[in-house]
């Protein structure tokens, strides 16, 4: 949340000079075009929700620099691949897979058949589990 914009003269703030650090601040300013996108890279790369947002809203495709840091968020390895590779990730899975959610949704929308893998930490959620199970007629 940028609570700078609720302020008048938001430059006498403390931190206002370092606001930039904050990588959804980054994005935010890239966006209403107080910065530029090359100038909020460095700070929204490590950030994997923002560094997802930036290769699927802007970029609109790959951002091979932030696969690094995307691949360890399940949520957001999931959502990449999905809407961005458009198919299966295997650097990512060993992150994805550790997730009980984000495994059953990698299996049932991105690989598409059963994943033995990361049974293993599917069943840990029983809700998951179950839905695992009758989607992949186990």
């Amino acid at each position: 949340m940028n609570l700078y914009k609720y302020f008048t003269h938001p430059e006498q703030l403390i931190g206002y000079e370092n606001r930039f650090r904050v990588p959804s601040l980054a994005y935010d300013a890239a966006q209403t075009g107080e910065i530029t996108w090359k100038q909020a890279e460095p700070y929204i790369i490590k950030d994997p929700e923002s560094a997802y947002a930036y290769a699927r809203n802007v970029l609109e495709h790959r951002w091979l620099e932030a696969e690094p840091y995307i691949m360890k968020d399940p949520e957001w390895a999931y959502e990449y691949a999905v809407r961005i590779l458009k198919h299966g990730w295997p650097e990512a899975e060993p992150y994805i897979m550790k997730n009980p959610w984000w495994a059953y949704w990698y299996a049932h929308d991105v690989l598409i058949r059963r994943w033995p893998e990361a049974e293993q930490y599917i069943m840990k959620d029983p809700g998951r589990w179950y839905q695992y199970r009758r989607r992949f007629n186990l």
